[in-house]
């Protein structure tokens, strides 16, 4: 019995691996039972080959929003796995292939004995959602909050965003951030335009781009540190809020400022 509840406490093993052009494909493992998720499928060939490399077997899709970058694999890996289960926001399922379950907020979704909980993060869509493994302090926030950056507002507004980061900024600082995207050196660029004298965002830039520069991913990032560094993050701090020249207004005011640099930047 011992050694029962021993195994099913051991931790999560998480493998990144890039897929297109620049998503960023993760399977979460549960050691304990064997079962893996791919935290959505961005194509099935990158998908297919961290699978071989782990010698895991897929057992479910964690589907974070409806974008073809993020879903395009799921037929396929239907096709090789017919008994994954594709987990989807209920908002967004009828733009979403092959959907067994539907999921919303503060829903429990289990990965064999590891356990996530859904939290809803519209703004980059309207139903998007971020799957929360408190156990083992994982964030996986598909388009929603990137590395020093944010999700562009395809369907939600700026209020929604900004109420959905606030939502994963109370999140603990030693959660790790797994996203959609790889867009970390871009971010740090537009993040150092508005507080270059930051000293700690300097260092975070210049080892993200050491770190590119040996052909590996930027993710996953510390949420504390996005929470100190990631202006997207900061509206609602009055020194990014002079940086756009917007001082003493509301957070969601900034954040609609930030957002609309960084679409042109």
């Amino acid at each position: 019995m011992a050694d029962d509840r021993q195994a099913a406490q051991q931790p999560a093993q998480i493998e990144v691996f890039p897929a297109r052009t620049d998503n960023i494909g993760v399977l979460i493992h549960d050691p304990a039972t064997g079962a893996t998720a791919a935290v959505d499928a961005p194509e099935a060939g990158a998908v297919l080959a961290a699978l071989t490399h782990t010698g895991w077997t897929l057992t479910d899709i964690l589907v974070t929003h409806k974008h073809a970058d993020h879903i395009d694999g799921i037929p396929e890996l239907k096709q090789r796995f017919p008994g994954v289960r594709v987990v989807a926001p209920l908002a967004e399922k009828d733009d979403i292939p092959l959907v067994d379950v539907t999921v919303s907020d503060g829903d429990t979704v289990k990965v064999g004995e590891l356990e996530a909980r859904v939290i809803a993060t519209p703004g980059h869509t309207a139903g998007h959602v971020a799957y929360w493994f408190a156990r083992d302090e994982a964030l996986f926030a598909g388009d929603t909050l990137f590395s020093l950056g944010c999700g562009r507002l395809f369907e939600g507004s700026p209020g929604d965003m900004w109420g959905a980061l606030q939502v994963l900024r109370n999140l603990p600082d030693e959660a790790r951030l797994y996203c959609g995207h790889d867009y970390t050196l871009s971010n740090a660029r537009f993040a150092l335009s508005l507080d270059g004298d930051n000293a700690a965002l300097r260092a975070y830039a210049a080892s993200a781009e050491q770190t590119r520069a040996e052909g590996r991913l930027t993710i996953p990032a510390r949420l504390g540190d996005e929470k100190a560094l990631n202006p997207f993050l900061r509206a609602d701090d009055p020194a990014i809020a002079r940086a756009v020249g917007l001082d003493g207004a509301d957070a969601v005011s900034v954040f609609a400022e930030l957002r609309e640099r960084k679409n042109r930047s």
